[in-house]
């Protein structure tokens, strides 16, 4: 089956609706699927779902749906960059699930592996905990937390191979993995594609198995925080 795309507009063919619930990865400014999200908004889907470690900023990621009021909510880690974000979620606008990042990180794998739901301490006795179930492992309290199954992954990798095999860098590894596989469907936006075989296994970190469509495409590189002094 091919799965290179010739666009992201031509990758989302089918996919979209309104309501639906999207995993996309990115770490601060690092590995966000820009391009399918711009994608996404000219479609103008609406009533979106999104788990991501956090919202991008406010004119990057996915805060260019948030400014088009396309996302109803999000679950996600990370919001404090985001003026939009804060500004909608403080007005009742915006409905916010926050997760730990290594219990979303979890969540999102769980799902890609087929498991409905596992306990982890993090999160015990704070307002994470609140009405999830309670159980006692030897003598300690954990809270249950549920896999996501998302209908749509989108995520950005480095390089792919012609089977969907995944090379990501440095922070961009941090959720765009997990995200991946926790979707029916992930389209992997990629900054170049070899052929197939001219990647080390070994250093493939996500196999083709969990891809189903890729677009590659240029890519803009951002600098979250940027700290400078004078020169002496």
């Amino acid at each position: 089956m091919k799965k290179i795309y010739p666009s992201a507009q031509a990758a989302m063919d089918g996919l979209l609706f309104d309501g639906m619930f999207i995993a996309a990865g990115g770490f601060g400014l690092c590995g966000i699927p820009e391009l399918l999200l711009e994608a996404i908004k000219e479609a103008g889907t609406k009533n979106l779902t999104f788990a991501s470690n956090n919202a991008g900023v406010d004119d990057f990621g996915i805060g260019i749906l948030l400014q088009t009021r396309q996302v109803s909510k999000m679950i996600s880690s990370y919001v404090g960059e985001n003026a939009e974000f804060m500004r909608q979620y403080l007005s009742g606008d915006l409905e916010l699930e926050f997760n730990p990042q290594g219990t979303l990180a979890e969540r999102l794998r769980a799902g890609g592996c087929g498991i409905p739901g596992f306990y982890t301490k993090t999160g015990v006795g704070t307002v994470i905990a609140e009405g999830k179930h309670h159980k006692d492992f030897n003598g300690e309290t954990y809270i249950m937390e549920t896999g996501l199954f998302a209908d749509l992954s989108i995520v950005k990798a480095s390089k792919a191979d012609e089977t969907g095999n995944l090379v990501f860098r440095k922070t961009a590894r941090n959720f765009n993995p997990p995200a991946a596989m926790s979707g029916k469907i992930c389209i992997a936006e990629v900054e170049e594609i070899v052929p197939t075989g001219s990647l080390d296994p070994d250093q493939i970190h996500l196999p083709g198995i969990y891809v189903h469509r890729l677009v590659e495409g240029e890519h803009e590189k951002r600098i979250e925080q940027r700290t400078t002094r004078p020169a002496a």
